[in-house]
């Protein structure tokens, strides 16, 4: 599996801080390592046609993927988990 980050993901990665970024790229590398690890809390969204999901970075923060049709992943956005669900209303 490897793993595609949108603009979106950059932009606001970096603009994160040095705490959560860490976190972030823990998360990422036991994602990578097992994608169905519990402590990622992987949960599909709604609407279910829009192929969201949702992976836990620590109880505030939230990266939200797409599966591509290869079984790689597209990291689109990274923040706040209220910010981050009134995001996907706009895709």
């Amino acid at each position: 599996m490897s793993i595609v980050y949108a603009d979106e993901f950059v932009k606001r990665f970096k603009k994160l801080p040095p705490s959560v970024q860490a976190r972030a790229v823990k998360q990422e590398a036991l994602f990578r390592d097992n994608p169905m690890h519990q402590s990622l809390h992987i949960e599909k969204l709604m609407p279910k046609n829009k192929q969201l999901w949702s992976l836990r970075v620590n109880k505030k923060y939230r990266i939200i993927f797409r599966h591509t049709h290869k079984d790689d992943k597209v990291f689109l956005t990274i923040g706040e988990h209220d910010w981050v669900y009134r995001y996907i209303d706009r895709l």
